[in-house]
């Protein structure tokens, strides 16, 4: 009886354990099918994915629509953002990453559409009517405005950080000045003075530039005025956001002017200190990473070009450039739509040499010096994905140099600048008279 109940016992553990087994291999038969089915719905998502962002990439550059005004944009319905990894032209910079961080991450590159820019500056929106007539008559098309000068914002900003500073002049009224100059055809690129800004110094000195003791500084060869420090991020921020305001108010291009250091020279002969040199990048790279990070909030975020204005000596010197951080060699590949090198005869010192020609008073040789300025430069503006040249051009009359070293500035000296720039292999350029009081002509129209 005993013997006969354990083979009964026997034949039910078989069984149960013979379910377990069918249960157990069901359960690995579902799992099986269900990672199939995953696999296959993550392939399909991945490759719709990629596909909308191959689209969204080919009508960013082959998009022609007018991006300046941001509010007129059409959007596609909104998606996950997705960053975009961007081609630097210059290399990685190991000390200016540990001393600023990254460079910022912009969710979806717009192309910023390149103008080819025959301009006049024209200040605070001074002389419009004359200046909109000698644009109807000459090659001129786009006028330099100044958004902010050394002194002030010169529109009708609402930035607040500014009018805490008292810093909004309010000349002009940039939405309307936009209009006037679109109604007539005319590009309307921003003009900002970037680290000459003594008031703001004044106001925010610790954001100027200050010696080993801290003190802030003023400097003798800039009017003994003092300057806001380069390095600061806080002013990258300010500057960035008045150029971004100015966008919003329909602005087409933004052009950063007095993007460098002080001419290092003070009366009292201290130094200036912006900390430890194994641990603090150089003057070249405070302006480069400041262009870097202002292209990306601006000209690939908002599709507007950014634009820069450098010394004309730091084609010939590399050694003035290093002190005012402009080196022409990688300004140019900071990804900014232009550099504008202001290639005034007249800021030469006399005698200078130029290209191998020596000039005893460059100012008399408009033509000569400009031409030879460019040919000196003009191998490192070759490099692939160098920025567009756009030189400034000198319209106004240096008397201030002294009888016999200057000549007076017509029509004729004018274009024929423009003609040597021409000469060199360029095509585009910004004429400046501080009055914007410019001579009636055809301007580019009979240069070549």
């Amino acid at each position: 009886m005993g013997s006969a109940l354990t083979r009964e016992q026997k034949r039910a553990r078989i069984q149960l354990l013979r379910k377990v087994i069918a249960v157990l291999f069901a359960l690995c038969v579902l799992l099986f099918f269900a990672d199939i089915i995953c696999g296959i719905v993550l392939i399909v998502k991945n490759s719709k994915s990629k596909s909308k962002s191959s689209k969204a990439s080919i009508s960013s550059l082959t998009s022609v629509t007018d991006v300046s005004d941001p509010s007129e944009m059409t959007t596609e319905p909104e998606t996950t953002p997705v960053t975009v990894t961007m081609n630097e032209d210059l290399p990685v910079n190991d000390l200016a990453e540990a001393y600023w961080g990254p460079l910022p991450e912009v969710a979806e590159v717009k192309q910023a559409p390149h103008k080819e820019v025959h301009g006049l500056y024209i200040g605070a929106a001074a002389k419009m009517d004359a200046n909109i007539a000698i644009a109807k008559n000459s090659e001129v098309n786009a006028f330099v405005i100044d958004l902010k000068e050394n002194d002030g914002v010169y529109f009708n900003s609402s930035n607040q950080f500014a009018l805490d500073m008292g810093e909004v002049k309010g000349y002009y009224n940039l939405q309307n000045v936009v209009q006037k100059c679109h109604d007539n055809g005319i590009y309307v690129i921003g003009r900002i003075v970037c680290f000459n800004d003594p008031h703001m110094a004044s106001k925010h000195p610790e954001m100027s530039i200050k010696d080993a003791s801290g003190n802030s500084m003023k400097f003798s060869l800039e009017h003994n005025n003092a300057f806001v420090n380069p390095y600061d991020t806080r002013v990258w921020d300010y500057l960035i956001d008045l150029a971004i305001e100015a966008i919003e108010a329909g602005v087409d291009e933004i052009q950063f002017d007095y993007v460098r250091f002080p001419t290092i020279s003070t009366k009292k002969g201290e130094s200036p200190y912006f900390g430890p040199e194994d641990t603090t990048p150089t003057r070249i790279d405070a302006i480069n990473r400041f262009l870097q990070t202002a292209r990306r909030r601006i000209q690939d975020t908002y599709g507007i070009p950014l634009t820069a204005d450098v010394f004309g000596i730091i084609l010939s010197s590399e050694l003035d450039g290093k002190l005012i951080g402009q080196d022409w060699a990688t300004v140019g590949l900071t990804g900014v739509d232009s550099v504008c090198p202001m290639l005034y005869p007249s800021h030469y010192a006399r005698p200078t040499s130029l290209n191998g020609k020596t000039f005893d008073k460059p100012d008399l040789y408009p033509y000569e010096v400009m031409y030879n300025a460019l040919m000196v430069g003009k191998s490192a503006a070759s490099a692939s994905g160098y920025a567009v040249v756009r030189p400034y051009v000198q319209a106004f009359t240096a008397s201030y140099i002294g009888e016999g070293n200057y000549k007076t500035y017509t029509y004729t000296d004018i274009n024929a600048q423009i003609k040597a720039l021409q000469d060199a292999g360029y095509t585009e350029w910004i004429l400046w008279n501080p009055s914007a009081n410019y001579p009636e002509g055809n301007y580019g129209g009979n240069a070549g």
